[in-house]
């Protein structure tokens, strides 16, 4: 079986910023909002996948500049910018076990399955 082990470097995203495009782990800080009117919601900090963009149009038409995106199109930027939930650190994701990418499309995909889980191709 291929080695899952991997080591992640988190970055303080106020000091640096990912490459353009890049996918990335990205820990983000907000506040939940109250389950009613009774008080101010709970502070959480979590980790989700999300890519990072030096230009972002949103659906609804706004422009964003270095900004991180997750699959849904909620924009964060980094920490001290002007969004609820904003970025503290982030980390370039791993490859795909077994490779060096972090994407195979196409016909591509079950041999890279095969790869990772160590099976041999049927003779």
């Amino acid at each position: 079986m291929t080695d899952l082990n991997t080591t992640v470097t988190w970055v303080d995203a106020r000091d640096r910023r990912p490459d353009d495009g890049a996918p990335v782990a990205a820990a983000i800080t907000g506040r939940y909002p109250p389950p009613d009117d009774s008080g101010s919601g709970e502070s959480f900090w979590l980790v989700r996948p999300m890519v990072y963009t030096t230009r972002h149009i949103a659906e609804d038409g706004t422009r964003h500049l270095d900004c991180f995106v997750d699959s849904d199109g909620v924009v964060r930027l980094p920490y001290g910018g002007g969004t609820e939930e904003t970025v503290t650190h982030w980390a370039a994701l791993p490859p795909l076990p077994g490779g060096t990418g972090h994407a195979v499309l196409g016909d591509g995909v079950e041999e890279a399955l095969r790869g990772a889980w160590g099976v041999r191709p049927a003779t």
